[in-house]
């Protein structure tokens, strides 16, 4: 009896990248439907990794981001050995990243090269970001072998939501469930605030939904709160503020009943793609030629201005155009034109 592929994932720590990831999962088990893959990762993603079928076990990773410790890797490497991992892939690119699977001693250590892993990697691939300019392209090149190319179309990352957990949420949050239709609304963003579309721009969007019948809810981390808190005072508190009252599985349970959604680029944008939300992904400071929100049902709205894109924090210059000029009235605009008759971009357009 042939016994089946086992592969572990040395996975990111950040949600977009977690959810983006999934096109690896999806790719490997489209090349060969019963391999064993099992993901290395920060325990908080686990409520991702469950919501992907391809993924047989999550493992948590017990050191914080940026943290060396070599006696916690070498010991969790030692752990692993007996799982007789066929082949490691590392996604991350630091040398800390490929020591569990050498201290492991799997056979195949697959990774792009970075941080001086010679040795540590037996498979170093060299990136040509000419070839590969997306993240997800980056991470599926290497669950292929080195000199063959990504099968196309590419596999979009696509959660499985159970009607129980959209339940018990519901249970536990009552009565933000109403029966009518619902923007969630994603105001913040973990990199910093030239990533966030201004406050009283969203607060005119939910207050044009709201005063149309809709519900509004507003997702986020604690850090958000400050942004969510002014945009209820700015809409009379009529939408239902989440941020910070959720956790992650609870937060993609939500997201999951929303007719639209609209967001800043963020890791609430990667799992409203995910969901296959009707979604409106704004761009300020970054830009989608990296990391779109991989659905074909998502629609960016940027500008084209020459400071932009400057992946800074905060606006060098001071004025935040990139965003301050992208105005509600387009928002709108995409909503009513995009959600109502369906219409959708496909990701080779962005």
């Amino acid at each position: 009896m042939i016994m089946p592929r086992k592969i572990l994932i040395i996975g990111p720590a950040w949600v977009g990248d977690m959810v983006m990831a999934q096109c690896l999962f999806k790719l490997l088990k489209q090349r060969d439907e019963n391999v064993i893959i099992d993901v290395l990762a920060p325990a908080w993603t686990f409520s991702l990794l469950s919501r992907m079928p391809e993924v047989n076990e999550a493992i948590a990773m017990p050191l914080t981001h940026g943290e060396l410790n070599l006696r916690a890797r070498y010991q969790l490497g030692q752990s692993l050995r007996g799982r007789k991992y066929d082949q490691a892939i590392v996604l991350p690119n630091s040398f800390k990243s490929a020591l569990i699977p050498w201290f492991a001693n799997i056979p195949l250590r697959t990774g792009w090269r970075g941080e001086f892993r010679y040795g540590l990697l037996n498979d170093i691939r060299y990136l040509d970001k000419t070839r590969y300019p997306l993240m997800i392209e980056q991470f599926m090149a290497l669950g292929m072998p080195a000199n063959q190319s990504i099968p196309i179309p590419y596999p979009y990352p696509e959660f499985h939501i159970s009607p129980l957990s959209q339940q018990a949420v519901l249970e536990k949050y009552q009565p933000v469930w109403r029966g009518r239709p619902i923007l969630a609304l994603c105001a913040g963003a973990e990199f910093g605030p030239s990533k966030r579309w201004p406050e009283d721009y969203y607060a005119e969007v939910a207050n044009q939904k709201l005063n149309a019948g809709w519900d509004v809810w507003l997702l986020g981390s604690p850090k958000d709160r400050p942004v969510t808190d002014k945009i209820m005072q700015l809409t009379a508190n009529r939408c239902e503020n989440l941020a910070g009252r959720t956790d992650l599985a609870e937060s993609i349970d939500l997201l999951s009943l929303a007719s639209g959604v609209v967001t800043n680029d963020s890791g609430l944008m990667h799992i409203a793609a995910a969901l296959k939300k009707p979604l409106i992904a704004l761009y300020g400071s970054t830009s989608p030629a990296h990391t779109p929100p991989l659905s074909k049902d998502a629609h960016i709205l940027k500008l084209t201005l020459a400071c932009q894109p400057c992946f800074e924090r905060t606006c060098p210059l001071q004025h935040h155009r990139c965003m301050r000029d992208l105005t509600p009235d387009r928002v709108l605009l995409t909503a009513m034109t995009a959600w109502e008759i369906n219409s959708s971009i496909e990701i080779d357009e962005f």
